[in-house]
Parts: C-alpha cells; sequence; structure tokens
C-alpha cells in the first residue's frame, strides 16, 4: 500500500507546506511536469523518459543487499505510469535531480510509499534541510509494524560496538541524551557517560542556533528519549554529524526507554 494523495496538485502545494523555514535554495520546488519512470539504476537513480536522471528526494536509498534489491523492485513497478514530478533545488555533482513524484492521478506518492513499505529511510540527504518533514510520520508507522528495513528496530545510541559496526553506513539510532557540550563552533550531544562506549552527535553552530530558537537548550534535551539519524564515523567513538534539524526526534519527554519499535509517537524537532 503506497503513500495517498486526494489530488495531483496536493504534491505541489504540500512540498510547500512541508518545507517551511527550509532554506528557499535546497528546498524551493520547481514547476510541475509530466514525466515517468523509464528505468531504475544503482542507489535509486532513476533515467525519467524524458531522458533526466533523478533521485527522490528527502530519502535514504537502503544500503544491504536484499533491501536495495526489493526498493528497486517496488519503484520499478510504477515505471511507465504518468508521474507529476517537482524538481527541489538544484541537480547534484553528476547532474542528478532531486525530485517529488507522485502518479499524476494522483493515487501514489513515491517517496512516501517507499516509506510507508520500510523500504527506505527518511534523510535530507546533501542538504541541510529536510524538504518533507512530514514523511517522517509515515516512517514512524512502517517502524513501528516492523516493516521492512525495521524488522530489527532502531540501534541503541548506549551500544557502542553495534554502532561501530556500521561505520560509514546511515543508520538511526535512539538513546537518552546524557550530556551536551556547547562550543562556539558546534555543540556535542552524548549519550553515555564520560568513559563508556556510545554515540556522540555532533551539531553544526547553525542548526543549535535554530534549535536554540524553537526553545530547545541543553538543559531542556538532557535526560530526553531521541532519535538521531545520520552516517556513523569512528574517530574516538562512534559520531553522527547532523547539519539538518529535523534528523534530531524527541521520542519522549522523560521517564524509562520506550522499547525499540515502539515510539511512533515521537515528533521532529521542527520549526
Amino acid at each position: 500500500m503506497g503513500w495517498r494523495f486526494g489530488s495531483v496538485a496536493l504534491i505541489a502545494g504540500a512540498s510547500l507546506a512541508l518545507a517551511g523555514a527550509a532554506p528557499a535554495s535546497e528546498c524551493a520546488p520547481g514547476p510541475m511536469r509530466v514525466d515517468a519512470v523509464a528505468a531504475v539504476g544503482e542507489r535509486g537513480e532513476i533515467r525519467l523518459a524524458s531522458g533526466a536522471r533523478a533521485l527522490l528526494g528527502s530519502i535514504r536509498w537502503p544500503e544491504e543487499a536484499a533491501a536495495e534489491r526489493a526498493a528497486r523492485a517496488w519503484l520499478a513497478a510504477q515505471a511507465g505510469h504518468p508521474l507529476a514530478v517537482v524538481q527541489r533545488g538544484q541537480t547534484d555533482r553528476w547532474g542528478r535531480a532531486r525530485i517529488d513524484a507522485s502518479l499524476e492521478d494522483g493515487a501514489l506518492d513515491l517517496a512516501g510509499g517507499l516509506v510507508t513499505e520500510g523500504l527506505a529511510a527518511v534523510d535530507a540527504g546533501e542538504v541541510d534541510a529536510l524538504c518533507r518533514p512530514a514523511l517522517l510520520q509515515a516512517e514512524a508507522a512502517a517502524r513501528a509494524a516492523g516493516r521492512g528495513l525495521w524488522g530489527r528496530g532502531p540501534v541503541a545510541a548506549s551500544d557502542g560496538p553495534a554502532l561501530r559496526a556500521e561505520a560509514g553506513r546511515f543508520v538511526v539510532a535512539e538513546g537518552r541524551l546524557r550530556h551536551v557540550g556547547e562550543r562556539s563552533a558546534r555543540t556535542y550531544l552524548d549519550f553515555v557517560r564520560r568513559g563508556e562506549d556510545g554515540l556522540t552527535v555532533i551539531v553544526s553552530k547553525r542548526t543549535w542556533r535554530r534549535m536554540r530558537e524553537h526553545g530547545l537548550s541543553a538543559e531542556g534535551l538532557t535526560g530526553k528519549l531521541l532519535r538521531v539519524r545520520g552516517v556513523v564515523e569512528v574517530r574516538r567513538g562512534p559520531v553522527i554529524e547532523i547539519a539538518a534539524l529535523e534528523l534530531i526526534e524527541l521520542v519522549d519527554g522523560g521517564g524509562a526507554q520506550a522499547p525499540a519499535g515502539n515510539t511512533d509517537g515521537g515528533r521532529a524537532l521542527r520549526r
């Protein structure tokens, strides 16, 4: 079952609303046009019938082989159907456009369908804003149902060995924030106590400023259960760098950590 809209017009209107205060150059939608999927290549690259190369925006293509095959098969099944296509921002360094696309009759949104089926995770990609934060709601439903990628749930932010094993890969992690270290250039969110092996999230100065503008202080976040997403690097310990505000979600306000797969009540830390 895909993510459904009432009409084609909603793909443009909803996209504008979801972009919110995101930087215009990154999330600004271009004019709508009609196109179609001709072929699906590696890492979710789409060749459109017009000859253009594109990627669906606001999602992360799966890296594990079986999940990648399932996502490619789902997307390839939409080939030949007329699509309402809207480009976001500029093409990337390889000449690929980031697009939102839905069947022309409005019955299925492609990124939303992949996320709903648990075949792709939500991600901002190479830009520093998540253009469609409402996709997080579709992902929450897939995670709660254990569909696709969410069969094993998020990685525990306190599990250093598990995070190290994912070095170089995109993960979704959950944990209770233990300490916030504010510095002039960046802020460090530590999910374990000093000397323990676990996740540190590095937040850019700009993103931390946006969080503070919306009342999200170090004091207010410490002790809260958060969900974060990004590519794991291993330095002194496992690290994720975050530039998009929406890639940090507040799962609950306190108390015992919710079990993995039962956190669909979480909300993005958005505007």
